[in-house]
């Protein structure tokens, strides 16, 4: 077993703190990587504090992971030492499903296995994630970061990023077309500047009228303040697709009037509690429609990370040491992030 160092929930309330675990052996076909970046999501603090049910504790939670090769498997040809490369929300799954066999393991039909606090299947033990020093992860599932990226920034499209980029590339998204952003957060301003890279006019949909001129620097044609009933009127019958980011209940009557005929609103945020509720006539009369999405598989986040290379994107971060993520949690709650926060892991204590 390898020692690693991460930084762990002890319990659902109590401040996160060094704690010294051990990572498997690499196998054949694994890959042991050194995390130099990690950055922090809100399901991380959902995770940790237990709101999304009992957890086991300790726990190191994480799934944006960048870093480099420590060292790889006699099987492994993908990559070698040195290689800057990434880990996202997954690190294993069935491998024999439709829907893995097509490449969207994030679907798999027997249940993923998440960075942390799924079960691995190699040693039976709870995953644990990227707030720690190093990581072993089968080649599968370690992805490649392009050459000439920043590799703090490219750490959040590991999750943000390929969150938005896929209903993105699921429903078409091109020149010409209309597409909404509800949010302006860490999945919402990447949905912006993805958007825009593929020709779409894109419309930000607001709450604060204060993020007007930060949504256009990243890239909005328009900007909605969707407390504005007026302002959403003169939206009516304007876009192709919108992607919800927010995570808390909202109106969505009111968005999905926004839609075109044929048009498709994408919840992405994961509410505690239901939106309200439309009228059947919103999708009855113009053929609308209502869908959700989830990550992306392994070579959609490839592809996500090559588009962003080429297109020169990245997350708008803020980089902060790993003993200041609890008051990184705190800030994320209130908003006063702009748009990610990542942890360097050189800064890990103990």
């Amino acid at each position: 077993m390898i020692p690693a160092l991460g930084y762990a929930a002890h319990d659902p309330s109590s401040p996160m703190a060094p704690w010294r675990f051990e990572r498997r052996d690499p196998g054949p076909t694994d890959v042991r990587i050194r995390i130099e970046y990690c950055g922090v999501c809100h399901s991380d603090l959902h995770f940790v504090r237990g709101e999304w049910g009992p957890i086991k504790y300790p726990q190191v939670p994480g799934h944006e992971i960048v870093g480099r090769v420590v060292s790889v498997g006699d099987r492994v040809s993908k990559y070698k030492q040195g290689d800057a490369v990434g880990v996202g929300c997954l690190v294993d799954s069935c491998r024999t499903c439709a829907s893995c066999e097509a490449g969207l393991e994030q679907y798999c039909d027997t249940g993923h296995t998440q960075t942390y606090g799924g079960i691995e299947k190699e040693t039976g033990r709870p995953t644990q994630g990227g707030y720690s020093s190093e990581i072993v992860v089968d080649e599968r599932f370690v992805l490649r970061i392009p050459d000439g990226m920043d590799l703090a920034s490219a750490a959040p499209l590991l999750c943000a990023g390929i969150t938005t980029f896929s209903p993105l590339r699921q429903w078409k998204v091109g020149p010409g077309m209309g597409v909404g952003v509800v949010g302006l957060g860490g999945l919402g301003h990447m949905a912006v500047k993805l958007a825009r890279a593929m020709g779409a006019e894109v419309t930000l949909f607001t709450t604060s009228p204060e993020k007007a001129a930060d949504g256009e620097r990243l890239g909005a044609h328009r900007v909605v303040v969707s407390r504005d009933a007026a302002a959403m009127k003169g939206a009516q019958n304007s876009l192709d697709v919108i992607l919800d980011t927010v995570s808390a209940p909202h109106d969505l009557e009111g968005l999905l009037g926004t839609l075109r005929r044929d048009g498709t609103l994408v919840l992405l945020g994961g509410s505690p509690s239901p939106h309200s509720s439309p009228s059947a006539f919103s999708f009855i009369m113009r053929r609308k429609r209502m869908a959700g999405s989830l990550i992306g598989g392994l070579p959609e986040t490839q592809e996500m990370l090559d588009f962003c290379a080429k297109h020169g994107i990245g997350a708008d971060i803020e980089l902060i040491p790993v003993a200041g993520v609890d008051e990184g949690y705190a800030r994320m709650l209130r908003g006063d992030v702009k748009y990610r926060f990542v942890l360097d892991m050189s800064t890990l204590p103990g």
